[in-house]
């Protein structure tokens, strides 16, 4: 069996680790196990999933800079309780989180793990110390792995530095999952009181700086003036929730936005939607994109998200230098095909080829990891 350790913030519902679950469910898991390393406290959503796939999750203590010693340490102690006979456990390190790779990889190299790979997920940083610690933390970090996979360009030279020898891997999705389904559109929309005649629009993502949550509050607040036959839906959850809570219900908007919450599976409230509306100040390789673009959806997005995200003609690209008038009026335009059934089906990508033939779909890149990880094995 061959075990390869993906390193991660969490195991609870995100972009990031909804891609490594979509690639660990099609996974020929009689041959590649995949166990997890994360950051303790984080909550713990596909720790059953995992476990019943052959899988275990570990954990080490969050990095807050200051910690920076104990942190390094509790690496070392949990790499070194994962040898065996002089050899680690692990064929491979698969790390997602960079703002520390520079840290826990090293040290798996030290013990023993044959393949290090980065995989740069994240174009940007947050404002702050925070922000500028990960900008130091990832400054070298191409030195420190022996692949480097990249979202985007975009991620790519955020993460490891312009021109470097990164490899373009799209985060994937199960395109024939989110294909549009009439019925799942109608469960959802039911479930909700949303009519048929109102247009609704939709986000799905965490509740933090990246997602720009509170402009899409300033937009809709806009639709919302002009008729009130739109709605909002806010698929996530976050630490930023309670503070869009509060802005919505200060612009009197209550009974017209509705927070979800966390949703599994979510491809049923893309059905639901009639437009994605996604103005996030930096993203590495959005799967919600992905996921919408696969539903049929049109997609309204900002230019500080990488144009290897768009693969078919339904989205429409935006700067965040525009007001929110601006953006309001092009939603009004781009919304009223939501609800056409045809339309939403006949999903070709802009050159042609049918979503389960590309990159973007989980099942081309399981044949990609299946090789480098089973080379990493000795097996290849």
């Amino acid at each position: 069996m061959i075990k390869i350790l993906q390193v991660l913030g969490t195991v609870d519902l995100g972009g990031a680790e909804s891609r490594v679950m979509d690639l660990y469910r099609h996974m020929d898991r009689d041959k590649i196990c995949f166990d997890f390393l994360v950051t303790e406290g984080t909550g713990d959503y596909y720790k059953k999933e995992i476990e019943s796939l052959g899988g275990r999750v570990y954990y080490l203590p969050a990095f807050r800079i200051v910690n920076i010693l104990s942190y390094r340490q509790a690496c070392v102690e949990f790499f070194k309780s994962h040898m065996k006979d002089g050899k680690s456990e692990y064929s491979a390190v698969h790390g997602h989180m960079t703002s520390t790779a520079s840290i826990y990889l090293p040290i798996a190299r030290k013990y023993g793990v044959p393949l290090l790979i980065a995989h740069a997920r994240s174009a940007g940083t947050d404002p702050g110390l925070k922000g500028m610690a990960t900008r130091l933390l990832r400054k070298n970090l191409y030195k420190h792995c022996d692949v480097m996979l990249a979202c985007s360009d975009m991620a790519g030279d955020s993460v490891f530095g312009s021109g470097r020898d990164y490899v373009f891997m799209p985060n994937a999705i199960d395109t024939k999952e989110f294909s549009f389904n009439e019925g799942a559109r109608k469960r959802i929309r039911d479930e909700y009181g949303i009519g048929d005649d109102k247009i609704l629009i939709g986000h799905v993502g965490s509740f933090r700086y990246a997602k720009n949550h509170a402009f899409i509050i300033e937009v809709f607040k806009l639709l919302s003036q002009d008729s009130d036959r739109y709605r909002l839906m806010l698929v996530g959850d976050g630490t930023l929730r309670a503070e869009i809570e509060a802005k919505v219900s200060a612009f009197g908007l209550a009974d017209k936005v509705i927070f979800t919450g966390n949703q599994s599976p979510v491809a049923p409230y893309y059905q639901a939607f009639d437009l994605l509306f996604f103005p996030s100040h930096y993203e590495g390789m959005p799967g919600t994109v992905a996921e919408a673009q696969a539903s049929g959806l049109s997609c309204i997005i900002s230019d500080a998200i990488t144009d290897q995200v768009v693969f078919t003609d339904n989205v429409t690209v935006m700067s965040l230098d525009e007001s929110a008038s601006v953006w309001a009026n092009k939603i009004k335009r781009l919304a009223e095909n939501g609800s056409d059934a045809d339309l939403r089906k006949d999903v070709k990508t802009l050159s042609g080829k049918p979503l389960d033939e590309t990159l973007y779909d989980v099942g081309m890149q399981v044949e990609y990891y299946g090789k480098l990880y089973t080379k990493a094995g000795g097996e290849g």
